[in-house]
């Protein structure tokens, strides 16, 4: 009887120096696992030496495959060619900077063997190292999004986890462009049990995330997975028509009944001032949801591999 087949995907993005460390430490926990093992190396449009280090690994190891993109697509775009190349019965997504502990495998392929789970997800418990503002914002990004959204997302959840293939297919089947996957993992369901661990240092190199770049990543997951943003325009436009109206009768009164001229030009103008750069903040809630469908309605491709050990791989998805 064939062994199961698990496939590894990892995304790269200038990954050089943390490469061999990850491969010697994965294939040491992979030597410890009962089943087939493939690794699909993302290249998402290295500027380094990354592409360079993954075909000499390939060279002495068959179970590796490398896809390398034409550009750089992001992080999303390469888990998603991960998935769409694929072909093991369970697939682990994981980073090569070793922040996603290989040795934890071992555990997630037993406890999605239970038969419980669909899905093992890690998620840390701490984060140590990590800049005190950036943890903060982090942890009301994940409370606000719960709420206002469909998507379960659990707090310090890592996109390090072992899926079902059937979870996997699922995934696939959600072709929009405008990925968030730790939404998506959360919004087509199936049974996920959620692994805990400490926060670990990259290995090697520096992080491709900045505040800016995870700011405008957060407000990506929520304009995908929530209509609040665009409730709350309507909302500030309702009340503000309503409080517009109750002054209009207001100083209607006041002039009739009183004969009080209205007077005063910088309370009119701040008043102007106010509703004019409210208006533009709802102009622009509604303009991020326009642009998101004004982006899937092109149908663009999410990555294209310009070049792969693969023969049979799927080159634009």
């Amino acid at each position: 009887m064939a062994k199961e087949l698990l496939s590894l995907i990892v995304p790269c993005y200038n990954e050089q120096e943390a490469l061999p460390y990850f491969y010697k430490e994965v294939t040491k926990v992979l030597g410890q696992l009962d089943c087939d093992c493939e690794m699909l190396f993302i290249n998402d449009g290295s500027k380094d030496g990354t592409l360079d280090v993954l075909k000499g690994l390939a060279e002495k190891d068959k179970r590796i495959k490398y896809f390398s993109f034409s550009r750089n697509f992001g992080k999303e775009a390469a888990m998603f060619a991960g998935f769409c190349n694929a072909s093991g019965d369970y697939v682990a997504v994981m980073d090569a900077d070793m922040q996603d502990p290989p040795s934890l495998l071992p555990k997630m392929l037993e406890l999605i063997h239970s038969g419980e789970y669909d899905s093992v997800a890690t998620r840390r418990v701490s984060r140590s190292g990590e800049p005190v503002l950036r943890s903060w914002f982090a942890r009301k990004f994940y409370r606000l999004i719960n709420r206002i959204s469909d998507a379960d997302i659990v707090d310090g959840a890592r996109d390090f986890r072992l899926m079902k293939k059937e979870m996997v297919e699922a995934i696939i089947a959600m072709g929009e462009n405008n990925r968030f996957s730790k939404g998506i993992f959360g919004w087509i369901g199936f049974r996920t049990c959620w692994l805990p661990y400490e926060n670990v240092e990259r290995v090697a190199g520096k992080t491709k995330w900045n505040f800016w770049q995870l700011f405008g990543y957060g407000i990506n997951g929520i304009i995908n997975f929530s209509e609040a943003p665009m409730n709350l325009a309507s909302g500030f436009g309702i009340a503000m028509t309503a409080i517009a109206f109750l002054f209009l009768i207001f100083i209607v009164v006041r002039r009739v009944v009183l004969g009080d001229p209205v007077a005063g030009w910088a309370s009119t103008m701040c008043v102007i001032i106010f509703i004019g750069g409210l208006q533009m903040f709802c102009m622009g809630i509604m303009g991020q949801y326009i642009a998101k469908t004004y982006s899937e309605s092109k149908h663009r491709p999410h990555y294209i591999i310009a070049e792969s050990n693969d023969e049979n791989a799927k080159k634009v998805g």
